[in-house]
Order: C-alpha cells, then sequence, then structure tokens
C-alpha cells in the first residue's frame, strides 16, 4: 500500500510507537501534532525506536481546531486517532477534558469520512469500559463505564462520552468508513521520549522515592509496545471492523505494591527506594478484564506485565530521567 497513513498525536507515549511500527513496516506516514515545535524529538524517538524518519511528515492540526484536518488526512486511507488529553492532576471543571475528547474524536472522524478514508482505528480506554462497579469486576468488550456513575472522575467519564459519540457517528454520518477501537489498560513500557508520561510518572515516583507509599488500587497493565502492535492488527483484519477490543497483559490486575515488589526483585539497587507498604485503606476489587477478543480474533500475544515494569524503568534510566 503506497498511500501515507495518518497518525494523529505524533509525539505521544502510544504515536512514536505506532509511528516507529509503520515506518519499519514501509508505511509513510503523516502524523499530527498542536506545532511542529518538537518535529526533531519526534524524529529523534522514532530513529531511537530502529525506523528511518526519511518516510515520516509531521502536520500541524489541533484536535479543537478545525484547520489543518482536510491537509492532514488528504490521500490516506488509513487513521490512527491516538491524540487525547491525559492529565496529570483532574481537573476542577470536567469540560476541560470532557469537550477536547469528544470533538477532537468527532472532528478527526468527520475528516477522515470526507477524504474517503477506509478505516480509522481510534485509542480510547479501559476507562470507558470497566469504571462503572458490577458484580465480580468482570470485564469484556460488552461492558461500558455509565459516564453519570456517582464519583467518577474526569478522565474516565471523558473517555466513556467521547468513546459513545464516537460509535453513535458512525452509526449516523460514517458512511462507508470503518471504525475500530482499542481500549488499553494502564499503558506501561519504555518510552522512545524523554518527557515523562502518567504511567512512567508513576513508576518514576517508585523509584526515586518520592511515592513512599504505594496506593491501594489494582489496574491491568499493558505494554505500549502491544498497543501499537493491537492497532496494527486492528488496522489490518477486514472481521475487526465495528469492534472493540481490550489491551491487556494476561496477568491478573496488579496492586502498586505488586508493582513496587516486581521492580525490587528485579532491578536490585535501581529499585531501592520504591515503596513496601499500601496506604491504608479498605481492599479495592481487583478487576478481571479479559483479552480474549484481541487473542482470539487477531492473533495478539502480549507481553508479561513483568517485562513491561522492568523495561519501564530501564528505559527511564537509560533515558537520564532518573539522574
Amino acid at each position: 500500500m503506497n498511500n501515507p497513513v495518518l497518525v494523529t498525536g505524533g509525539n505521544g507515549y502510544v504515536g512514536t510507537r505506532l509511528i516507529a511500527e509503520l515506518l519499519r513496516s514501509g508505511r509513510e506516514v503523516r502524523a499530527t501534532a498542536r506545532s511542529t515545535a518538537r518535529e526533531a524529538e519526534l524524529r529523534a524517538a522514532v530513529r531511537r525506536g530502529g525506523a528511518d524518519d526519511d518516510g515520516l511528515r509531521l502536520v500541524p492540526a489541533d484536535l479543537l481546531r478545525d484547520e489543518g484536518w482536510v491537509a492532514a488526512v488528504a490521500g490516506c486511507e488509513e487513521v490512527h486517532h491516538v491524540a487525547s488529553p491525559i492529565p496529570v492532576v483532574q481537573p476542577d471543571d470536567p469540560e476541560e477534558l470532557i469537550g477536547p475528547a469528544r470533538e477532537g474524536t468527532l472532528r478527526v472522524l468527520r475528516a477522515a469520512r470526507d477524504a474517503g478514508v477506509r478505516r480509522t482505528v481510534l485509542t480510547s480506554s479501559f476507562a470507558a469500559v470497566g469504571y462503572t462497579p458490577k458484580p465480580g469486576a468482570e470485564f469484556t468488550e460488552a461492558d461500558w463505564t455509565d459516564p453519570d456513575t456517582p464519583g467518577l472522575a474526569p478522565y474516565p467519564r471523558s473517555k466513556a462520552i467521547a468513546e459513545r459519540a464516537a460509535w453513535d457517528w458512525m452509526r449516523g454520518e460514517g458512511g462507508a468508513m470503518e471504525l475500530v477501537v482499542v481500549n488499553p489498560t494502564g499503558i506501561f513500557g519504555p518510552s522512545l521520549t524523554p518527557q515523562l508520561r502518567s504511567s512512567t510518572q508513576l513508576i518514576k515516583s517508585m523509584l526515586d522515592g518520592t511515592m513512599t507509599v504505594a496506593p491501594r488500587l489494582r489496574f491491568g497493565v499493558v505494554d505500549v509496545r502491544d498497543v501499537a502492535d493491537l492497532h496494527l492488527r486492528a488496522m489490518a483484519a477486514p472481521e475487526a471492523a465495528g469492534k472493540r477490543f481490550l489491551a491487556v497483559s494476561d496477568d491478573p490486575a496488579l496492586s502498586f505494591l505488586d508493582v513496587a515488589r516486581t521492580l525490587r526483585r528485579h532491578l536490585g539497587p535501581l529499585a531501592a527506594h520504591v515503596p513496601t507498604q499500601e496506604a491504608p485503606r479498605d481492599e479495592p476489587p481487583r478487576p478481571v478484564i479479559h483479552n480474549d477478543r484481541a487473542r482470539r480474533e487477531l492473533g495478539w500475544r502480549p507481553r508479561p506485565a513483568a517485562t513491561t515494569l522492568v523495561e519501564t524503568a530501564e528505559s527511564l534510566r537509560d533515558l537520564g530521567m532518573l539522574d
């Protein structure tokens, strides 16, 4: 296929990995970012991922503005919509996240449909699947987070609303274009850029002693490299059209204390400061998150969570982010 493929959020944690994989497979890639000021950083990232950046073109396009999207998607048959705001701190006003997530997603889908794109693969989140409590805490792609769940934080609310809006829009206005959604749990794994993301910040805070007590939470883990791989499989498989795919390792959901123990077990002195105790509170449910659909229908095989966590820490060290 000679047409370029569009990746939104090109400078992001998942975006850089996905771009590197596409370039390594011989594809031409057009990537969007809010500005081109960090183009040199993006090119360095994909080279760090083992790719030749000659086939990469960065174009400015903002999820909150119409300008730039027609040019960004022109001539593309495939769009990977990865860009989405992920806050370090939850905002007081949920609309700070909900508006950009929902309107940005719809803006990309409209531009893709109008350009004759064959398929768009959207990065959503487990936050759109499993943040409404249910008996047994067992989740598949059939589950949805209810945005009106009492006490739901702005981020999971924004992901549920944005993904619902995408599916609703596709049913009414999507035309011949196909949509596939990837729903990752907590994304970890080696970074290609020296920019801290929410998950790498958590690992750093464990390693440098900032996190003195482990929060009492349970969550699924998936490797950023495996999320990129699932995107590619979701784009290629005809039978993936119209479906969601949960992205999570085969391991049971982990606690922060489990993560700390894994780092300490494998990294020796590098993990000397990781927490050894959990915060006092009631034991939270340990979610059971099924990845059967991705494994069965797409042949996806995720890495073990321990490998992902250890290589996250090693990448932070190698990038000089623990100094």
